[in-house]
């Protein structure tokens, strides 16, 4: 049990992580993504006329289970699972996001950004609004999330998903290293 809890090296949790792609493939010519389970919600629960929500969403009924197995392992992980104490970060990113102002990192994400208190102020609605709102239009805008695109669109040699997931890492080199820290000054 002990090895659950601890955190897994590149070496095995990446190919983990890839042989996902070969298996869905195989066992039933899906695709992996978690972004369009959101249109499944939708489409299932709100039969309205809107035509981006008309298609037969029980056909992939299964990746709503799909995204249901990915909360409840995250439950799972983060209340049975998890050993007592802060994220171990590298101290050269904590002494940076200190200098910025981030303080508190005893939980998953820094607690004086990521709070239901933060969500009031002009910080928080920036990072939790404003930030999920360009992340979701952006998901729907290339098609799909990061995830998808850069493991199962890259591996199966598809030229946009490439382009994708290169503007992806481009977009978040110039938010790390331009954006956020000026973000961070609210």
């Amino acid at each position: 049990m002990e090895i659950i809890k601890q955190p897994w090296p590149w070496y095995i949790a990446g190919p983990l992580i890839g042989l996902v792609v070969p298996a869905l493939l195989i066992l039933g010519n899906k695709a992996f993504g978690i972004s369009s389970s959101l249109r499944h919600i939708c489409a299932a629960c709100v039969p309205a006329n809107i035509s981006f929500f008309k298609y037969n969403w029980k056909k992939e009924s299964w990746n709503l289970f799909f995204a249901a197995g990915i909360i409840a392992g995250g439950f799972i992980a983060t209340y049975l699972l998890s050993v007592p104490g802060s994220v171990n970060l590298n101290p050269q990113t904590v002494a940076t996001l200190q200098h910025q102002g981030v303080k508190d990192f005893s939980g998953l994400l820094p607690g004086d950004i990521f709070s239901f208190s933060q969500l009031f102020t002009l910080r928080g609605f920036v990072f939790i609004v404003l930030g999920g709102f360009l992340i979701g239009f952006g998901t729907r805008y290339a098609g799909g999330c990061t995830s998808g695109h850069a493991i199962m669109g890259i591996s199966s040699l598809q030229w946009p998903s490439l382009v994708a997931t290169c503007c992806f890492m481009i977009g978040g080199f110039i938010m790390t290293w331009l954006i956020l820290p000026y973000l961070l000054q609210l």
